[in-house]
């Protein structure tokens, strides 16, 4: 299991916009069987409304400071950000969503939530118990396409002595998100 390294999002100086709603589709390809079937589906993601520069604030503040549980206590009292779903699947709730302009007119947009857990996994507590969070990445091009990769089940760590985000995931590799189109929400 590699861990991949992102660097902390508080270095990040891009002006968020301010467009809402926002609604993605993408093709979810996951060829990892370690946490989940593997398989192609449709993803279905709405943004309702970005999240403020003091939830980003409150929750590096947390992960570096109380560590990955604080992270996840105030991560699933946020207010939802929007949803995620699958179409035969009910919708499950955002917890923070961020946009940031990138090259030639795209935009890069991070998504986070806790991950849901079943009442086998909660009573069981199976190793995969350690990684709570789902994260999604996803880049857009001026043209409103693109695509991205989601951890399903993520273990945060903050590495302070290098200032970066850890991110390993319980499986071997995220879900590659394919053909991710912006939706008219007209």
């Amino acid at each position: 299991m590699h861990p991949r390294v992102l660097t902390l999002i508080v270095a990040l100086a891009a002006a968020q916009t301010t467009d809402v709603p926002a609604r993605f589709s993408a093709i979810a390809v996951n060829v990892d069987g370690m946490t989940a079937r593997t398989g192609i589906g449709t993803l279905d993601i709405a943004i309702n409304r970005w999240s403020t520069a003091t939830e980003r604030e409150t929750l590096l503040a947390a992960l570096v400071e109380k560590g990955p549980d604080r992270l996840l206590d105030i991560l699933q009292d946020m207010k939802p950000v929007g949803s995620i779903r699958t179409p035969n699947s009910l919708a499950y709730d955002l917890r923070f969503a961020h946009r940031m302009p990138a090259d030639e007119g795209g935009e890069r947009i991070i998504l986070a939530t806790d991950r849901y857990m079943s009442f086998w996994e909660t009573v069981n507590r199976p190793r995969s118990i350690d990684y709570p969070f789902t994260l999604i990445e996803l880049r857009i091009n001026r043209n409103g396409e693109g695509e991205g990769k989601m951890s399903i089940a993520t273990k945060i760590i903050a590495d302070k002595k290098n200032n970066v985000i850890v991110l390993e995931n319980y499986g071997t590799q995220p879900v590659m998100l394919n053909h991710v189109k912006r939706e008219s929400t007209r």
